[in-house]
Protein backbone atom coordinates (compact mmCIF):
# COMPACT_ATOMS: atom_id res chain seq x y z
CA UNK A 1 0.00 0.00 0.00
CA UNK A 2 1.55 3.13 -1.26
CA UNK A 3 0.83 6.35 1.30
CA UNK A 4 -1.01 8.94 -1.11
CA UNK A 5 -2.90 11.01 0.35
CA UNK A 6 -5.83 12.16 -1.25
CA UNK A 7 -6.67 8.87 -3.03
CA UNK A 8 -10.06 7.56 -2.70
CA UNK A 9 -8.49 4.06 -3.53
CA UNK A 10 -6.12 4.45 -0.99
CA UNK A 11 -8.35 5.55 1.63
CA UNK A 12 -11.12 2.99 0.77
CA UNK A 13 -8.12 0.49 1.81
CA UNK A 14 -7.47 2.65 4.64
CA UNK A 15 -11.02 2.41 5.85
CA UNK A 16 -11.54 -1.34 5.23
CA UNK A 17 -8.23 -2.92 6.22
CA UNK A 18 -8.16 -6.21 8.26
CA UNK A 19 -4.64 -6.92 8.75
CA UNK A 20 -3.14 -6.12 12.12
CA UNK A 21 -2.32 -2.61 13.43
CA UNK A 22 1.34 -1.43 12.51
CA UNK A 23 1.80 -0.71 16.24
CA UNK A 24 4.90 1.04 16.41
CA UNK A 25 3.88 3.39 13.46
CA UNK A 26 0.34 3.95 15.12
CA UNK A 27 2.10 5.13 18.69
CA UNK A 28 4.36 7.53 16.76
CA UNK A 29 1.11 8.92 15.20
CA UNK A 30 -0.50 9.33 18.44
CA UNK A 31 2.32 10.99 20.01
CA UNK A 32 2.71 13.47 16.94
CA UNK A 33 -1.13 13.95 17.46
CA UNK A 34 -0.59 15.02 20.75
CA UNK A 35 2.38 17.37 20.04
CA UNK A 36 0.56 18.89 16.93
CA UNK A 37 -2.58 20.23 19.83
CA UNK A 38 0.01 21.56 21.75
CA UNK A 39 -0.26 18.97 24.87
CA UNK A 40 2.02 16.48 26.70
CA UNK A 41 2.87 13.03 24.69
CA UNK A 42 0.13 10.81 27.05
CA UNK A 43 2.12 8.91 29.43
CA UNK A 44 0.96 5.56 28.40
CA UNK A 45 -0.54 4.04 25.71
CA UNK A 46 -2.38 0.67 25.98
CA UNK A 47 -3.97 -1.56 23.17
CA UNK A 48 -7.11 -3.47 23.01
CA UNK A 49 -8.24 -5.85 20.81
CA UNK A 50 -11.77 -4.60 19.37
CA UNK A 51 -13.84 -0.92 20.58
CA UNK A 52 -15.22 -3.43 22.67
CA UNK A 53 -12.51 -4.12 24.81
CA UNK A 54 -11.62 -0.72 24.56
CA UNK A 55 -14.43 0.44 26.32
CA UNK A 56 -14.50 -2.48 28.85
CA UNK A 57 -10.99 -1.44 30.12
CA UNK A 58 -11.98 2.21 30.63
CA UNK A 59 -15.71 1.33 32.25
CA UNK A 60 -14.44 -1.17 34.55
CA UNK A 61 -12.94 1.93 36.83
CA UNK A 62 -9.35 -0.01 37.68
CA UNK A 63 -6.81 2.09 38.53
CA UNK A 64 -5.14 1.85 35.45
CA UNK A 65 -7.28 3.13 33.03
CA UNK A 66 -9.37 4.18 35.68
CA UNK A 67 -11.08 8.23 35.16
CA UNK A 68 -8.45 9.55 37.81
CA UNK A 69 -5.20 7.46 36.16
CA UNK A 70 -6.14 8.32 32.22
CA UNK A 71 -7.53 12.40 33.27
CA UNK A 72 -9.70 14.49 31.19
CA UNK A 73 -10.23 13.02 27.57
CA UNK A 74 -8.24 15.74 25.04
CA UNK A 75 -10.52 14.50 21.65
CA UNK A 76 -11.41 18.20 21.37
CA UNK A 77 -8.07 19.04 21.06
CA UNK A 78 -6.81 16.08 19.21
CA UNK A 79 -9.63 16.20 16.74
CA UNK A 80 -12.33 18.34 16.76
CA UNK A 81 -11.31 21.52 17.07
CA UNK A 82 -8.04 20.81 13.46
CA UNK A 83 -10.95 19.31 12.35
CA UNK A 84 -12.71 22.79 12.08
CA UNK A 85 -10.10 24.57 11.71
CA UNK A 86 -8.74 22.83 8.35
CA UNK A 87 -12.71 22.49 7.34
CA UNK A 88 -13.03 26.25 7.38
CA UNK A 89 -9.17 26.63 5.68
CA UNK A 90 -10.29 24.60 3.02
CA UNK A 91 -13.97 26.08 2.14
CA UNK A 92 -12.14 30.00 2.96
CA UNK A 93 -10.05 28.82 -0.44
CA UNK A 94 -11.75 27.30 -2.52
CA UNK A 95 -15.51 28.56 -1.66
CA UNK A 96 -18.57 26.65 -1.02
CA UNK A 97 -18.87 25.62 -4.54
CA UNK A 98 -15.22 24.33 -4.49
CA UNK A 99 -15.18 22.65 -1.45
CA UNK A 100 -18.34 20.52 -2.60
CA UNK A 101 -16.42 19.73 -5.68
CA UNK A 102 -13.79 17.85 -3.25
CA UNK A 103 -15.82 16.50 -1.03
CA UNK A 104 -17.45 14.94 -4.10
CA UNK A 105 -14.83 13.71 -5.68
CA UNK A 106 -12.66 12.75 -2.38
CA UNK A 107 -14.75 11.98 1.53
CA UNK A 108 -18.19 11.51 0.27
CA UNK A 109 -17.00 7.79 -1.91
CA UNK A 110 -16.25 6.90 1.32
CA UNK A 111 -18.40 8.35 3.88
CA UNK A 112 -21.44 5.98 3.50
CA UNK A 113 -19.31 3.37 4.14
CA UNK A 114 -17.62 4.82 7.05
CA UNK A 115 -20.70 5.69 8.32
CA UNK A 116 -22.39 2.44 8.06
CA UNK A 117 -19.40 0.64 9.63
CA UNK A 118 -19.15 3.28 12.54
CA UNK A 119 -22.93 3.28 13.12
CA UNK A 120 -22.62 -0.49 13.39
CA UNK A 121 -19.80 -1.11 15.77
CA UNK A 122 -21.37 2.38 18.16
CA UNK A 123 -24.59 0.27 18.28
CA UNK A 124 -23.10 -3.53 18.84
CA UNK A 125 -20.39 -2.22 21.66
CA UNK A 126 -23.59 -0.59 23.42
CA UNK A 127 -25.50 -3.71 23.26
CA UNK A 128 -22.72 -5.95 24.50
CA UNK A 129 -21.71 -3.70 27.57
CA UNK A 130 -24.91 -1.81 28.61
CA UNK A 131 -27.03 -3.77 31.14
CA UNK A 132 -29.39 -0.77 31.88
CA UNK A 133 -29.75 2.73 31.39
CA UNK A 134 -26.87 3.90 33.57
CA UNK A 135 -24.48 1.53 31.92
CA UNK A 136 -25.52 2.75 28.62
CA UNK A 137 -25.19 6.16 29.13
CA UNK A 138 -21.61 5.47 30.77
CA UNK A 139 -20.66 3.70 27.28
CA UNK A 140 -22.05 6.19 24.95
CA UNK A 141 -20.38 8.90 26.62
CA UNK A 142 -17.35 6.94 26.43
CA UNK A 143 -17.69 6.46 22.84
CA UNK A 144 -17.72 10.63 22.24
CA UNK A 145 -14.17 10.10 23.54
CA UNK A 146 -13.29 8.20 20.47
CA UNK A 147 -11.03 9.12 17.40
CA UNK A 148 -12.15 6.56 15.12
CA UNK A 149 -8.62 6.34 13.50
CA UNK A 150 -9.32 3.75 9.84
CA UNK A 151 -13.10 4.96 9.94
CA UNK A 152 -12.20 8.95 9.75
CA UNK A 153 -10.60 7.72 6.08
CA UNK A 154 -13.39 9.81 4.11
CA UNK A 155 -12.38 13.01 6.09
CA UNK A 156 -8.59 12.37 5.77
CA UNK A 157 -9.13 12.09 2.18
CA UNK A 158 -11.18 15.49 1.62
CA UNK A 159 -8.57 16.89 3.75
CA UNK A 160 -5.62 15.38 2.32
CA UNK A 161 -3.42 16.11 5.01
CA UNK A 162 0.51 16.82 4.17
CA UNK A 163 3.46 16.26 6.73
CA UNK A 164 4.01 18.44 8.96
CA UNK A 165 -0.10 19.83 8.84
CA UNK A 166 -2.07 19.72 12.00
CA UNK A 167 -3.63 16.37 10.81
CA UNK A 168 -1.01 14.55 9.77
CA UNK A 169 -0.76 12.85 13.61
CA UNK A 170 -4.08 11.95 13.10
CA UNK A 171 -3.50 10.47 9.56
CA UNK A 172 -0.51 8.61 10.73
CA UNK A 173 -2.69 6.70 13.38
CA UNK A 174 -5.71 6.14 10.73
CA UNK A 175 -3.60 4.50 8.11
CA UNK A 176 -2.10 1.60 10.97
CA UNK A 177 -4.91 1.14 13.32
CA UNK A 178 -8.55 1.16 14.20
CA UNK A 179 -10.50 3.45 16.72
CA UNK A 180 -8.78 5.26 19.50
CA UNK A 181 -8.84 7.14 22.70
CA UNK A 182 -7.41 10.34 23.40
CA UNK A 183 -6.60 11.28 27.09
CA UNK A 184 -4.64 13.80 29.37
CA UNK A 185 -2.16 10.56 30.56
CA UNK A 186 -3.34 7.81 28.75
CA UNK A 187 -4.16 7.02 25.20
CA UNK A 188 -5.82 3.57 23.78
CA UNK A 189 -5.99 2.29 20.92
CA UNK A 190 -7.78 -0.73 19.14
CA UNK A 191 -6.56 -2.72 16.82
CA UNK A 192 -8.34 -3.45 13.64
CA UNK A 193 -11.14 -6.27 12.56
CA UNK A 194 -9.81 -9.38 10.92
CA UNK A 195 -12.42 -10.18 9.21
CA UNK A 196 -14.61 -7.39 6.90
CA UNK A 197 -17.60 -9.24 4.57
CA UNK A 198 -19.59 -6.83 2.41
CA UNK A 199 -21.62 -6.88 -0.44
CA UNK A 200 -21.42 -5.25 -4.07
CA UNK A 201 -23.06 -2.33 -2.43
CA UNK A 202 -20.96 -1.65 0.00
CA UNK A 203 -22.92 -3.20 2.99
CA UNK A 204 -21.99 -5.66 5.77
CA UNK A 205 -23.30 -9.13 4.41
CA UNK A 206 -22.25 -12.84 4.92
CA UNK A 207 -24.23 -15.69 5.44
CA UNK A 208 -22.06 -18.19 7.05
CA UNK A 209 -20.36 -16.16 10.00
CA UNK A 210 -19.61 -12.54 11.15
CA UNK A 211 -19.69 -9.65 8.86
CA UNK A 212 -17.57 -7.60 10.77
CA UNK A 213 -15.58 -9.70 13.28
CA UNK A 214 -12.36 -8.56 15.77
CA UNK A 215 -10.08 -11.21 17.43
CA UNK A 216 -11.69 -10.94 20.76
CA UNK A 217 -14.72 -12.40 19.31
CA UNK A 218 -16.30 -9.04 18.76
CA UNK A 219 -18.51 -9.81 15.89
CA UNK A 220 -21.55 -7.93 14.01
CA UNK A 221 -23.33 -10.21 11.85
CA UNK A 222 -25.98 -9.00 8.62
CA UNK A 223 -27.35 -10.09 5.61
CA UNK A 224 -27.46 -7.43 3.23
CA UNK A 225 -26.28 -4.57 5.56
CA UNK A 226 -29.61 -5.74 7.91
CA UNK A 227 -28.37 -6.58 11.37
CA UNK A 228 -29.28 -10.48 12.15
CA UNK A 229 -28.47 -12.18 15.02
CA UNK A 230 -25.36 -14.71 14.71
CA UNK A 231 -28.01 -17.63 15.39
CA UNK A 232 -30.44 -16.88 13.09
CA UNK A 233 -27.54 -17.49 10.23
CA UNK A 234 -26.65 -20.83 11.50
CA UNK A 235 -30.26 -21.90 10.55
CA UNK A 236 -30.10 -21.13 7.16
CA UNK A 237 -28.59 -23.97 5.72
CA UNK A 238 -31.35 -25.42 7.40
CA UNK A 239 -34.40 -24.30 6.24
CA UNK A 240 -37.30 -25.16 4.80
CA UNK A 241 -40.83 -23.90 3.49
CA UNK A 242 -42.48 -24.60 6.44
CA UNK A 243 -39.96 -22.72 8.85
CA UNK A 244 -39.72 -19.63 6.67
CA UNK A 245 -44.03 -19.37 6.76
CA UNK A 246 -43.66 -20.01 10.64
CA UNK A 247 -40.92 -17.15 11.27
CA UNK A 248 -43.22 -14.00 12.92
CA UNK A 249 -40.21 -11.46 12.13
CA UNK A 250 -41.05 -9.59 9.16
CA UNK A 251 -37.38 -8.63 8.40
CA UNK A 252 -35.88 -12.08 9.12
CA UNK A 253 -38.62 -13.99 6.81
CA UNK A 254 -37.52 -11.61 3.77
CA UNK A 255 -33.74 -12.84 4.71
CA UNK A 256 -34.71 -16.40 5.02
CA UNK A 257 -36.17 -15.89 1.65
CA UNK A 258 -33.48 -14.29 -0.72
CA UNK A 259 -31.23 -16.90 1.03
CA UNK A 260 -33.57 -19.62 0.29
CA UNK A 261 -34.47 -18.56 -2.91
CA UNK A 262 -37.96 -17.42 -4.20
CA UNK A 263 -38.11 -20.43 -7.26
CA UNK A 264 -37.44 -22.86 -4.65
CA UNK A 265 -39.83 -21.20 -1.88
CA UNK A 266 -43.02 -21.17 -5.21
CA UNK A 267 -41.94 -25.03 -5.44
CA UNK A 268 -41.86 -26.53 -1.84
CA UNK A 269 -44.51 -24.27 -0.39
CA UNK A 270 -47.26 -25.33 -2.95
CA UNK A 271 -48.05 -21.88 -4.09
CA UNK A 272 -50.28 -21.62 -7.45
CA UNK A 273 -50.60 -19.21 -10.02
CA UNK A 274 -52.99 -16.49 -9.81
CA UNK A 275 -52.54 -15.25 -13.50
CA UNK A 276 -51.10 -16.47 -16.74
CA UNK A 277 -50.97 -15.29 -19.91
CA UNK A 278 -48.42 -14.82 -23.64
CA UNK A 279 -46.19 -13.11 -21.32
CA UNK A 280 -45.44 -15.78 -18.20
CA UNK A 281 -46.83 -16.98 -15.35
CA UNK A 282 -47.77 -14.62 -12.32
CA UNK A 283 -47.33 -15.76 -8.72
CA UNK A 284 -48.26 -14.54 -5.09
CA UNK A 285 -47.60 -15.96 -1.96
CA UNK A 286 -49.09 -14.56 0.67
CA UNK A 287 -47.23 -13.58 4.02
CA UNK A 288 -48.29 -12.79 7.39
CA UNK A 289 -47.77 -9.14 9.08
CA UNK A 290 -46.18 -8.66 6.04
CA UNK A 291 -46.70 -7.67 1.82
CA UNK A 292 -47.47 -10.26 -0.12
CA UNK A 293 -44.80 -11.38 -2.35
CA UNK A 294 -45.87 -11.40 -6.06
CA UNK A 295 -43.21 -12.47 -8.84
CA UNK A 296 -43.59 -13.52 -12.29
CA UNK A 297 -42.37 -16.39 -14.02
CA UNK A 298 -40.68 -16.27 -17.29
CA UNK A 299 -39.28 -18.23 -20.00
CA UNK A 300 -35.88 -16.63 -21.80
CA UNK A 301 -36.60 -16.46 -25.53
CA UNK A 302 -32.75 -17.28 -26.36
CA UNK A 303 -32.16 -20.83 -25.97
CA UNK A 304 -28.88 -22.12 -23.82
CA UNK A 305 -26.00 -23.30 -25.98
CA UNK A 306 -27.54 -26.34 -24.89
CA UNK A 307 -30.86 -26.15 -26.77
CA UNK A 308 -32.96 -26.05 -23.46
CA UNK A 309 -34.29 -22.72 -22.57
CA UNK A 310 -33.85 -21.11 -18.90
CA UNK A 311 -36.83 -20.06 -16.31
CA UNK A 312 -36.33 -16.77 -14.73
CA UNK A 313 -38.45 -15.49 -11.85
CA UNK A 314 -38.60 -12.13 -11.09
CA UNK A 315 -39.99 -9.91 -8.23
CA UNK A 316 -42.60 -7.52 -9.15
CA UNK A 317 -44.51 -4.90 -6.66
CA UNK A 318 -47.10 -6.31 -4.59
CA UNK A 319 -49.94 -4.42 -6.53
CA UNK A 320 -49.34 -6.21 -9.79
CA UNK A 321 -52.69 -8.31 -10.99
CA UNK A 322 -51.23 -10.10 -14.20
CA UNK A 323 -48.20 -11.28 -16.07
CA UNK A 324 -48.12 -8.98 -18.67
CA UNK A 325 -48.42 -5.87 -16.20
CA UNK A 326 -45.57 -7.64 -14.16
CA UNK A 327 -43.12 -7.95 -17.36
CA UNK A 328 -43.68 -4.62 -18.54
CA UNK A 329 -43.14 -3.57 -15.05
CA UNK A 330 -39.13 -5.45 -15.52
CA UNK A 331 -38.66 -2.84 -18.76
CA UNK A 332 -40.39 0.37 -17.04
CA UNK A 333 -43.48 0.41 -19.08
CA UNK A 334 -47.28 0.52 -18.07
CA UNK A 335 -49.12 -2.90 -19.57
CA UNK A 336 -50.74 -1.36 -21.96
CA UNK A 337 -47.28 0.20 -23.92
CA UNK A 338 -45.55 -2.95 -23.73
CA UNK A 339 -45.64 -5.61 -26.72
CA UNK A 340 -43.10 -8.29 -26.69
CA UNK A 341 -41.14 -8.76 -30.18
CA UNK A 342 -41.66 -12.61 -29.34
CA UNK A 343 -43.37 -14.70 -26.34
CA UNK A 344 -41.29 -15.84 -23.96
Amino acid sequence: MTDTYGDTAFWRAVATATEPARRAEAEAGVRLAYRRAGLAEPERIVWAASPRDALRLLASGDAPTGPEARGRSVREEIRSRPWAAERNRLHERLGARGWGRRWTLTGARLWETTQALTARIRTGVVEELAEGRDEEAGIRLLLLDAVLGQHDAAWLCAFDPEEGSALDGLARVARTAGWWWPYEHLAVISERPVELHRDEAGRLDRADGPALAYRDGFALYAWRGMPVPGEFLAELAALTAERIRDEENAELRRVMLEHFGYDRYLSESGARPVHRDETGVLWRIPLSDDEDVVMVEVVNSTPEPDGTSRTYWLRVPPSTRTAKEAVAWTFGLAAEAYEPLRQT
